[in-house]
């Protein structure tokens, strides 16, 4: 099994401020799936996330990724854990203001030694036309591809999406997800998708439903819809 978490807790303040987010949560997701992770505001998704992308630090249980163990480990090794294996795409894309698109896609291009072609990457995505423009000058569809090209470029083994058309309107959302689509097609990279949109979960592969810290549902999709035939979106 690719990504492997066990009995995973986190919780958050002491004394009056103690919240227990995960409650003991168990996943498995196998390599090159696309798995979407649902709940409401206050569930654990983001924090779920964070944890799987070592952003932070478990209070007890196992996360395991392509056979590391990545609960205990350093700051220096959570680092070079995130260099060599994750790509993270934010809901608010966090793009260096004062970097072109070109820029701010080499800041991550720079991290890897084997990183994708950084033209055709800007070609799948569009952003040929774009890259020489600051992010003020973008969309805000513009801004989150490319936060998702800055993430793609170190070639990661896995994909992690925090509300990734959260800020998007329909028709948007729906040309992300469809790159989203390609791209896990085409390069075979695992993804986490964190959404509260209810759609999502017709066009992939395992949908997991949290609540109050817990799973609630956990199962394979056996008739996935194309990003292009999502309604609702």
């Amino acid at each position: 099994m690719y990504l492997e978490v066990k009995d995973l807790k986190k919780s958050y303040g002491e004394g009056g401020s103690y919240v227990e987010v995960l409650k003991g949560v168990e996943l498995s997701v196998e390599k090159g799936l696309m798995c979407v992770i649902q709940g409401a505001s206050g569930s654990g998704k983001s924090t779920l996330l964070h944890c799987i992308g070592g952003l932070d630090k478990t209070n007890f249980g196992s996360v395991s990724v392509d056979g590391m163990e990545i609960c205990g480990l350093s700051p220096e090794e959570l680092s070079d854990y995130r260099r060599a294996n994750l790509g993270f795409v934010f809901q608010f894309y966090n793009l260096v203001p004062n970097l072109t698109v070109r820029e701010n896609i080499q800041v991550c291009e720079y991290l890897t030694d084997s990183p994708l072609e950084l033209e055709e990457l800007l070609d799948t995505l569009g952003l040929t036309g774009h890259q020489d423009k600051f992010p003020s000058q973008l969309s805000g569809g513009q801004q989150q591809r490319c936060a998702i090209a800055r993430a793609l470029v170190k070639n990661p083994k896995l994909l992690l999406c925090d509300e990734p058309t959260g800020a998007l309107d329909s028709h948007t959302s729906r040309d992300i997800l469809e790159l989203l689509e390609g791209v896990n097609r085409k390069y075979g990279t695992t993804m986490l998708i964190v959404t509260h949109n209810n759609s999502i979960r017709h066009m992939v592969d395992q949908v997991v439903y949290l609540k109050d810290g817990q799973i609630q549902k956990n199962y394979r999709n056996e008739k996935k819809v194309p990003a292009a035939r999502l309604e609702d979106l």
